[in-house]
Protein backbone atom coordinates (compact mmCIF):
# COMPACT_ATOMS: atom_id res chain seq x y z
CA UNK A 1 0.00 0.00 0.00
CA UNK A 2 1.45 3.22 -1.15
CA UNK A 3 0.86 6.08 1.45
CA UNK A 4 2.12 9.93 0.26
CA UNK A 5 1.11 13.01 1.66
CA UNK A 6 1.07 14.25 -1.94
CA UNK A 7 -2.24 14.70 -4.00
CA UNK A 8 -0.85 12.74 -7.07
CA UNK A 9 2.46 10.44 -7.65
CA UNK A 10 4.22 11.30 -10.02
CA UNK A 11 4.30 9.33 -13.59
CA UNK A 12 1.27 7.23 -12.28
CA UNK A 13 -2.72 8.40 -12.89
CA UNK A 14 -5.44 7.72 -10.52
CA UNK A 15 -7.64 4.80 -12.32
CA UNK A 16 -10.38 5.10 -9.33
CA UNK A 17 -11.31 7.23 -6.56
CA UNK A 18 -12.80 5.56 -4.02
CA UNK A 19 -13.25 7.93 -0.86
CA UNK A 20 -12.06 9.18 2.61
CA UNK A 21 -10.31 6.10 4.72
CA UNK A 22 -9.03 6.87 8.02
CA UNK A 23 -7.09 5.53 11.51
CA UNK A 24 -7.28 6.47 14.80
CA UNK A 25 -5.97 5.60 18.38
CA UNK A 26 -6.32 6.83 21.26
CA UNK A 27 -3.75 7.02 24.06
CA UNK A 28 -3.10 7.76 28.03
CA UNK A 29 -0.13 8.84 29.40
CA UNK A 30 1.78 6.59 31.74
CA UNK A 31 2.72 7.35 35.14
CA UNK A 32 6.36 6.50 34.59
CA UNK A 33 6.87 8.32 31.78
CA UNK A 34 5.32 11.15 33.21
CA UNK A 35 7.89 11.11 36.18
CA UNK A 36 10.68 10.59 33.89
CA UNK A 37 9.18 13.66 31.80
CA UNK A 38 8.66 16.12 34.93
CA UNK A 39 13.02 15.65 35.54
CA UNK A 40 13.64 16.24 31.84
CA UNK A 41 11.25 19.55 32.40
CA UNK A 42 13.68 20.65 34.84
CA UNK A 43 17.10 19.50 33.30
CA UNK A 44 16.03 19.34 29.12
CA UNK A 45 16.38 16.88 27.02
CA UNK A 46 14.43 14.40 24.81
CA UNK A 47 11.30 13.57 26.30
CA UNK A 48 11.66 9.84 24.57
CA UNK A 49 8.66 7.70 26.57
CA UNK A 50 6.68 10.44 24.78
CA UNK A 51 8.86 10.41 21.36
CA UNK A 52 8.15 6.39 21.17
CA UNK A 53 4.47 7.00 22.15
CA UNK A 54 3.55 9.04 19.60
CA UNK A 55 5.97 6.64 17.08
CA UNK A 56 3.88 3.47 18.02
CA UNK A 57 0.57 5.89 18.03
CA UNK A 58 1.29 6.72 14.35
CA UNK A 59 2.09 3.79 13.49
CA UNK A 60 -1.07 1.89 14.41
CA UNK A 61 -3.37 4.94 12.78
CA UNK A 62 -1.61 4.16 9.62
CA UNK A 63 -1.93 0.76 9.78
CA UNK A 64 -5.85 1.20 10.55
CA UNK A 65 -6.17 3.65 7.81
CA UNK A 66 -3.97 1.58 4.86
CA UNK A 67 -6.48 -1.71 6.27
CA UNK A 68 -9.96 0.51 5.58
CA UNK A 69 -8.21 1.49 2.22
CA UNK A 70 -6.59 -2.19 1.23
CA UNK A 71 -10.64 -3.49 1.81
CA UNK A 72 -11.94 -1.37 -0.17
CA UNK A 73 -9.76 -2.46 -3.53
CA UNK A 74 -7.18 0.65 -3.11
CA UNK A 75 -3.65 0.31 -3.74
CA UNK A 76 -2.69 3.92 -2.62
CA UNK A 77 -4.00 6.69 0.01
CA UNK A 78 -3.13 10.29 -1.30
CA UNK A 79 -3.29 13.66 0.38
CA UNK A 80 -2.36 12.34 3.70
CA UNK A 81 -2.96 14.07 6.74
CA UNK A 82 -2.33 13.99 10.57
CA UNK A 83 -4.30 15.01 13.65
CA UNK A 84 -4.37 14.94 16.76
CA UNK A 85 -6.29 16.34 19.84
CA UNK A 86 -7.04 15.93 23.68
CA UNK A 87 -9.93 13.85 24.88
CA UNK A 88 -9.55 14.29 28.74
CA UNK A 89 -6.96 14.95 31.22
CA UNK A 90 -3.95 12.44 29.95
CA UNK A 91 -5.57 11.12 27.09
CA UNK A 92 -5.39 12.03 23.21
CA UNK A 93 -6.31 10.76 20.02
CA UNK A 94 -3.69 10.91 17.15
CA UNK A 95 -6.06 10.57 14.08
CA UNK A 96 -4.84 9.85 10.26
CA UNK A 97 -7.06 10.22 7.19
CA UNK A 98 -6.36 10.44 3.21
CA UNK A 99 -8.04 9.69 0.07
CA UNK A 100 -8.14 6.34 -0.90
CA UNK A 101 -7.56 5.49 -4.54
CA UNK A 102 -6.61 2.86 -7.52
CA UNK A 103 -3.35 3.92 -9.45
CA UNK A 104 -2.40 2.52 -12.78
CA UNK A 105 0.77 -0.01 -13.01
Amino acid sequence: MLLSNLEIVPGRKVKEHLGLVQGSTVRAKHVGRDIAASFKNVFGGELKGYTELLNDSREEAMSRMSAQAEAIGANAVLNVRFSTSSLTQGAAELFVYGSAVVLED
